[in-house]
């Protein structure tokens, strides 16, 4: 069956917020120039939302600039940022420490992101923009100059053999004049763009964090609407990246999560059972117990800042948001500089379409971009992430000092390094006994999994694919003790056995996947490469 096609000034691939302030913009934009323009957004959630993780406190500045009377439009920013604490953790106690300057949360507010998606859609649809969710780009198309010209959506209907089930339906190209990448951290395509275009060449790897994230409703005694709480210390040992928060949100809610560097050197340790131990300390367990926990999710976040920005730009294409890698680690913030990306690769984009149809090279957006905050941002609070590969305590020190004296504009840049190759083999680590789930605060993968919605076509090839089958055995297995079994926070990966214990063999429940991403990071090897499923599979998040 031939694949239909359909023809767009500008398709943009993700729904999140660089993807959908980049659609608002490029409306304005016609809008301003009185010029027709069509612009499609796809996304492979079921929904635009679903697939949206973040903690979120929301710094407003973007929206500021984007849509300034979004108040009187309903946006959902309802609860102000009252108060900040920022707390080191030893296993029975808490020390209440200064606030960083970069987590002081004044005119900030505490959001569901994935709302404020679903609401950004509802104004960029207002607009004329296309979205169509539940469809998952697979493919990026190219003309035979090698150039970008859109995406091709996947086919349905696929056996787990490969071949056409009755239901088949052959995936839509849908072409453009720029294609604008907004897929999110580690996007598949984008990973695939970087290869092909060398995008990455001449700076550093991009590092990762994973984040895990459950929404609860409290005890409205122990509420108290604002209060944004961070944690470092325990359960992290000190040679570990890593740290929580929890955010109290309207209605008696509370977004509790932890994130923990990727770069960890430890096979054995499981960042889903840190999370889970985390909420049993004596300072945090109050405010959870006679509770109720409502949602569960994971994703991982970019951590490597101003020096592993990649180029942004190849012929007939862009790059906006978390899939270039614009996140401020030291705020804990990606939502507000992703959606200034994306508005200035909208604005950029726009200006190449009237001058000379697109197509080209959109080489002024980068230097569109350095001339905003966003860069300048970034720049600032380079050194503050790799200085904790020393430690914590070194990290702290450092951070300080590059702050308070230096205000982010020390001589010197640090660099950094590939988190798949930070593992230590098994026979050099210590292994970790984490205490089984309570099932009151603490809680096992599979009981979470069910709680993030998540659902995949079961009759369809795995999208968590191997280069060499023989590696989570003969590498993985035999020098790490099979690390995917533990980095994965949705029970995904497990090595099973024969009724004797012989015959070990990776089995991958690839149902269980909610699109976090961690597997291609962390894998030693880098043989796990994850694609995209069927569109509109994985977590529907609700109000995550």
């Amino acid at each position: 069956m031939q694949r239909e096609a359909m023809e767009f000034d500008v398709v943009i691939v993700g729904a999140g917020p660089a993807g959908l302030a980049a659609a608002i913009r490029l409306k304005q934009r016609a809008a301003e120039a009185a010029h027709e323009l069509s612009v499609c957004v796809i996304e492979k959630g079921s929904e635009v939302g679903a697939h949206i993780l973040s903690g979120a406190v929301f710094e407003p500045r973007s929206l500021n600039e984007l849509l300034p009377d979004w108040r009187d439009k309903g946006a959902p920013l309802t609860t102000p940022a009252a108060e900040d604490r920022f707390l080191f953790l030893t296993e029975s106690r808490s020390f209440r420490l200064p606030t960083p300057p970069q987590m002081n949360n004044h005119g900030n507010y505490i959001i569901s992101l994935g709302n404020l998606c679903r609401w950004l859609g509802q104004q960029a649809e207002g607009m004329g923009v296309e979205i169509y969710p539940g469809f998952a780009a697979a493919e990026v198309l190219y003309d035979e100059t090698g150039a970008v010209v859109g995406v091709a959506t996947g086919d349905m209907g696929i056996a787990k053999d490969g071949t056409q089930g009755p239901n088949y339906t052959p995936g839509v190209e849908l072409r453009a004049r720029q294609t604008i990448f907004a897929e999110g951290c580690r996007g598949s395509l984008t990973k695939g763009l970087f290869e092909r275009f060398g995008l990455r060449d001449g700076v550093d790897p991009q590092t990762y964090g994973l984040g895990i994230k459950e929404l609860w409703e409290i005890d409205p005694a122990k509420h108290k609407a604002g209060l944004v709480v961070h944690t470092i210390g325990w359960p992290m040992d000190t040679a570990t990246y890593g740290g929580s928060f929890l955010y109290h949100l309207e209605n008696n809610q509370v977004a509790v999560g932890f994130v923990v560097g990727l770069d960890y050197c430890n096979p054995f340790l499981a960042p889903f059972e840190e999370f889970q131990r985390f909420k049993t300390h004596p300072s945090i367990r109050p405010y959870f117990e006679g509770g109720r926990r409502i949602a569960y999710g994971a994703r991982a976040i970019n951590e490597g800042g101003f020096q592993a920005i990649p180029r942004l730009t190849m012929p007939g294409a862009v790059i906006a948001g978390c899939a270039a890698g614009f996140l401020n680690v030291p705020k804990i913030k990606g939502s507000h500089t992703a959606m200034k990306t994306g508005m200035v690769a909208a604005e950029c984009v726009f200006d190449a379409l009237r001058e000379d149809g697109g197509r080209r090279e959109v080489t002024a957006y980068p230097e569109a971009l350095r001339q905003t905050w966003v860069w300048d941002e970034l720049y600032r609070v380079r050194n503050i992430r790799p200085s904790f590969r020393k430690g914590l305590v070194a990290g702290l020190a450092y951070a300080a000092i590059d702050t308070y004296l230096f205000r982010g504009k020390a001589p010197w840049t640090f660099r950094h390094h590939p988190d798949h190759e930070s593992l230590t083999p098994a026979r050099e680590a210590k292994p970790i006994a984490y205490p089984k789930p309570d099932g009151l605060v603490s809680f096992d993968r599979l009981s979470s999994v069910f709680l993030s919605n998540t659902n995949h076509e079961e009759n369809q090839p795995a999208h968590l694919t191997l280069k060499d089958a023989s590696v989570p055995v003969g590498i993985n297995l035999a020098l790490y003790d099979a690390p995917e079994q533990r980095y994965c926070p949705a029970g995904v990966y497990e090595i099973v056995r024969d009724a004797d214990g012989g015959n070990p063999r990776l089995q991958i429940n690839a149902q269980n996947c909610v699109h976090c991403k961690t597997c291609d990071i962390k894998d030693p090897t880098q043989n796990i490469h994850w694609v995209v499923p069927e569109g509109g599979g994985g977590p529907n998040y609700p109000n995550m």
